[in-house]
């Protein structure tokens, strides 16, 4: 059995594009896995909390240490990075606010990417003293924006910074390999929009598909 953790980062449930590509990525695996299990994490609509000075001093405590509190206060953490572990595909559906990333989905990424539980730090690396502590996952990233433009070249190249923060933080979810589908021009509303969205599930269906029955082909 394979485990899906399947993040949604959205505020909005009705509307939304990226929950739609989500839901159609889901609908395409399913047709060809529909034994996996999958585990759903609606950030969107329940934001996990922001982390505190509790939760830091709390992280950086030795885990024999810890006091009751110190326990609780990390315990929406030990779940969440208990969903990820168990997932071999982690797929994250999210709008672009502002340039970047929803304030939900840092506070996720905030609450999972945590020392000693998905990396570890020593100085005795040198320069690079952090090193991840899962590995072997597919990413997929699943996005929305209401403009367009942000590849290299176009009229808002560098903008985009919400792919470029998740690729750097995904060797921390133990991402070996990471796919994108985006629809764009969202805003504008016209043919450019609609092409977007056509080609987007088009790509969200074939990868899928052939993410599903590569799965399908190492499981045999």
């Amino acid at each position: 059995m394979t485990d899906i953790l399947y993040i949604t980062a959205s505020a909005r449930q009705d509307r939304s594009l990226s929950r739609g590509l989500g839901a159609r990525f889901l609908e395409a695996w399913r047709a060809r896995r529909p034994e996996d299990r999958v585990i759903a994490r609606d950030v969107g609509a329940n934001p996990p909390p922001a982390i505190s000075q509790d939760w830091i001093a709390a992280a950086f405590t030795a885990e024999t240490e810890r006091s009751r509190a110190q326990r609780a206060v990390l315990a929406l953490s030990d779940t969440l990075i208990g969903e990820l572990a168990a997932a071999q595909t982690v797929v994250i559906a999210t709008p672009m606010y502002n340039y970047a990333m929803p304030a939900a989905l840092k506070a996720w990424l905030d609450q999972v990417v945590r020392v000693n539980a998905t990396f570890t730090f020593d100085l005795a690396r040198g320069d690079h003293p952090l090193d991840p502590v899962l590995s072997g996952k597919t990413l997929v990233l699943l996005t929305s924006a209401g403009e367009f433009g942000f590849a290299p070249g176009g009229s808002r190249a560098g903008m985009d910074h919400l792919t470029p923060h998740l690729r750097t933080v995904s060797r921390y979810l133990g991402a070996a390999e990471i796919h994108r589908v985006g629809i764009e021009y969202q805003e504008f509303g016209d043919a450019r929009h609609r092409g977007s969205v056509a080609a987007a599930e088009a790509e969200v269906e074939r990868l899928a598909a052939a993410l599903a029955g590569r799965r399908a082909r190492s499981a045999a």
